[in-house]
């Protein structure tokens, strides 16, 4: 994924993990927060060590990137997004992620007013 895609700094998971809002289904974990002055969206992913070894995670965190950078301009711009994957996700394969990853994503922007960027 680009470097302008992505969440790394600490204190910006800190920030979308206290005032984002989340969503989640059995695989993932979604948490997001609006940042209208952001041109595009960053995403930042996190795997414990409870969903497996260092191969298991990383393999993981790649499928993931991949999912969300080809479905790069159907997300929502102007957000930050924190995904965590839970224990079940590492026993799925590409296209189970990729079902998972679009469902858990189409429900927190389902309601228009939960999803529209803080106008200032």
């Amino acid at each position: 994924m680009e470097k302008k895609y992505r969440l790394a700094r600490r204190e910006d998971f800190n920030k979308v993990y206290r005032y984002g809002k989340s969503m989640a289904n059995h695989q993932f974990v979604l948490y997001y927060l609006a940042q209208p002055k952001q041109e595009e969206f960053r995403l930042g992913i996190s795997v414990s060590k409870k969903v497996g070894n260092a191969v298991v995670r990383n393999r993981l965190r790649r499928v993931i990137k991949e999912v969300i950078r080809l479905r790069k301009d159907s997300m929502p711009p102007h957000f930050d997004y924190v995904l965590i994957a839970r224990k079940p996700a590492a026993e799925m394969d590409y296209h189970e992620i990729e079902k998972s990853l679009n469902h858990v994503i189409r429900k927190a922007f389902s309601n228009p007013k939960r999803s529209e960027p803080v106008k200032k």
